[in-house]
């Protein structure tokens, strides 16, 4: 068995179930920004020393799995999926974000990404996750997200990245802020 399959060499993938589609198809669009979402958000926790946002980081990593699944299987396959994006994984975002609010100054500025190297790496993988939130909308436009978990899910992915990049660089006593009082 090997990876190298030539399959793929004209231009076609295999989605879950086995249906071909061109990798330009929306569908592979939302689940190959998640995978690279993904890969961020393993450079992030790489790159982060803060136990609590890498065990954040890391289950969004396995969460992501099961979104790629979801949007990687056509429509009439999902019951055979182990796993779907559901209410409570929305909810354990917000709690999160709930919590990271409460901390003192979190809100008061924009941040500039790179004071830090790990909260850089979030605020990349906070970029991507909006790019594959785009991408999951136009699929969904499309008809072909039949979750309607899976949208709200991605929107508080990305809110919450935006949250922990900040936690990082507050807990590091860096500022990364950009004052808009500030000019450029």
């Amino acid at each position: 068995m090997s990876i190298v399959t030539k399959t793929g060499d004209t231009g076609t993938t295999k989605l879950i179930y086995g249906e071909r589609v061109s990798k330009a198809d929306l569908r592979v669009e939302a689940y190959g920004t998640l995978d690279e979402l993904n890969s961020f958000l393993g450079l992030a926790r790489s790159l982060c020393d803060d136990a609590a946002i890498n065990a954040i980081l890391e289950q969004l990593q396995r969460e992501t799995f099961i979104i790629n699944a979801e949007l990687a299987t056509p429509k009439e396959q999902l019951h055979k999926l182990k796993a779907r994006v559901t209410p409570e994984m929305t909810a354990a975002l917000e709690a999160h974000v709930r919590g990271i609010e409460a901390m003192s100054g979190i809100l008061s500025d924009w941040a500039l990404p790179g004071a830090t190297q790990a909260g850089a790496a979030i605020d990349v993988a906070r970029a991507v996750a909006r790019r594959a939130e785009r991408h999951t909308v136009r699929l969904s436009e499309a008809g072909e997200v039949p979750n309607a978990e899976v949208l709200p899910y991605l929107n508080r992915v990305s809110d919450l990245l935006w949250l922990l990049g900040r936690r990082y660089e507050i807990s590091h006593k860096v500022s990364g802020a950009l004052r808009p009082k500030e000019k450029l």
